[in-house]
């Protein structure tokens, strides 16, 4: 799964792949929502390889989950 967070007074977003189990999206959802509500003062995010990755709450602008896109395409042309 794919996660975006948008930081306040920060020009790019924060993407992360998340790893794809039930348990996991879960948990991410709560984490999410308890530093949304104000209950931590930190989001710590790991993602698949096992990177953490720590955004203070205050500064979230929005959280984004999808599906990973497989057919994303680069460059140019249609």
């Amino acid at each position: 799964m794919d996660i975006r967070i948008g930081v306040s007074h920060a020009t790019r977003e924060i993407s992360l792949e998340m790893p794809d189990d039930d348990k996991s999206i879960s948990k991410t959802k709560s984490a999410v929502e308890a530093a949304l509500a104000g209950e931590s003062a930190t989001l710590w995010l790991t993602d698949k390889r096992g990177k953490e990755t720590a955004i203070p709450s205050a500064k979230i602008a929005f959280v984004e989950f999808g599906a990973p896109n497989g057919d994303r395409k680069m460059g140019f042309g249609s």
